[in-house]
């Protein structure tokens, strides 16, 4: 076994840096006991997925527990992975309730802040920057902070910024976190892919590294490399072919004098079928937490007052528009199929081997809305699973349910820090919380 092999080992090429998944041959993580083949001290990851505008509550419900959990229509695409999930319920943001529709009750999501109304903005960090800050010196890219939709400017009739309704992810308490929402860029900054070369193709410009690793790790780990290669190869041609749309986009709005971010889809360059755009934002944030690259991740895939269509669910009415009649099939439909995304990421977490266990089960992986009912606009509890392990401090397989509960035992805060301490990231107090979520 080479010695230079250590923690910090890529591959380079001219312009392009790629790291490493986790190897058994290769002390990945620096010089940590293994046992049975698994790091004993692998990395910790958090990702958070959003849907705006709530789900269809007749049919978002689980009972049971472990293999033998039932689970309502629109979680059946969690079936396959529901033993490794936490079905939660009752859970509520204080600081989003009473203040009128949308944007309050989206903007402070993962902070529990309270926020102010009119042209300034004024919120707090959000939870997922506090662990960003925590790791920013062990990993490339402190958070991935991705999106779907565009964001959108001006005021609500509310008089709070439309600014919350388009960014969940907040790093003080008057600015948002840049959101990327072109897989394009968001590939090139996962792998730091930069200069006049960035459109050729990454694992040519590897190449030679790659073989030259090849013949120094064992068998079981050059059959890992390969397959990660593959999947590497797969995002960067889809990346590719979006990138060419993205930069031909720019060269339109160039020439007729707009903002690029202004111009509907597919015209500012993002895929006109959102089923791609999702899925490829879910493998960058896969590859982003198996590479070690980041540990920390936000999804916002649609915003709050989204406009997004899903023709292939036979729903002729915007995201929004079919939120206002909820408990509407069509909208079972659209909550079926963003459970379906965020069971999609946590699936490819899944199928990425870290020793004996997988990166899944040493992440949390959340999703979240920002309401219960789009039609009555019902933020009084939130919709919330948790999927994965963090590396066996969080029990899976279970039923929370808060309903009933006081107010100071049932807020999205508490369940927060309880997070934030599995991670190693102790808080005295977070949002409108001091204490952890009791039974999580």
């Amino acid at each position: 076994m080479d010695s230079r092999l250590s923690r910090r080992t890529v591959l380079r090429g001219a312009g392009v840096a790629m790291t490493l998944p986790w190897m058994e041959s290769i002390p990945v993580w620096g010089s940590e006991t293994v046992v049975g083949g698994s790091p004993t001290d692998a990395p910790k990851r958090f990702a958070a997925v959003f849907m705006g505008c709530g789900i269809n509550s007749d049919h978002w419900w689980a009972k049971g527990s472990g293999e033998q959990m039932e689970l309502g229509k629109s979680l059946a695409p969690m079936e396959p992975i529901k033993h490794k999930m936490n079905f939660i319920t009752g859970l509520f943001n204080e600081n989003a309730t009473d203040v009128g529709i949308h944007p309050g009750q989206t903007g402070n999501i993962l902070s529990g802040a309270s926020l102010q109304r009119g042209a300034e903005l004024r919120g707090d960090i959000s939870m997922d920057q506090v662990l960003a800050n925590h790791f920013q010196d062990q990993t490339v890219v402190p958070s991935l902070v991705l999106g779907c939709e565009q964001p959108v400017t001006g005021y609500h009739e509310t008089n709070f910024s439309m600014a919350y309704s388009s960014h969940i992810s907040w790093q003080n308490k008057t600015s948002p976190v840049p959101m990327e929402v072109y897989p394009s860029l968001a590939f090139d900054a996962l792998f730091d892919n930069q200069g006049s070369r960035r459109n050729e193709s990454i694992l040519d410009r590897v190449r030679e590294d790659a073989k030259s690793l090849a013949l120094r790790v064992s068998r079981s780990d050059r059959a890992k490399l390969d397959e990660y290669l593959n999947s590497v190869r797969e995002v960067e041609k889809r990346a590719a072919s979006m990138r060419t749309a993205r930069e031909k986009a720019q060269e339109r709005a160039n020439d007729r004098g707009k903002e690029l971010a202004r111009m509907p889809r597919p015209d500012d360059g993002l895929p006109e079928d959102i089923r791609d755009h999702m899925r490829l934002m879910c493998d960058i944030v896969a590859l982003g937490f198996q590479t070690d690259k980041s540990r920390v991740a936000t999804l916002l895939l649609n915003r709050d007052l989204s406009g997004l269509f899903y023709p292939f669910l036979d729903v002729k009415s915007t995201h929004h528009s079919a939120s206002h009649r909820d408990k509407s099939d069509e909208y079972e439909r659209i909550s079926r199929y963003y459970c379906s995304q965020y069971a999609y990421l946590a699936k490819k977490l899944d199928s990425m081997p870290e020793g004996d266990s997988t990166v899944l089960d040493n992440s949390c992986l959340l999703f979240i809305s920002s309401m219960w009912s789009g039609n009555a606009h019902d933020s009084s509890k939130v919709p919330v699973l948790l999927t994965g392990g963090l590396r066996g401090t969080l029990e899976t397989g279970r039923v929370l349910d808060y309903v009933g509960k006081d107010d100071d035992d049932r807020r999205l805060c508490s369940m927060y820090l309880s997070i934030m301490d599995r991670m190693d990231v102790k808080q005295d107090r977070f949002g409108d919380s001091d204490r952890r979520l009791a039974g999580l």
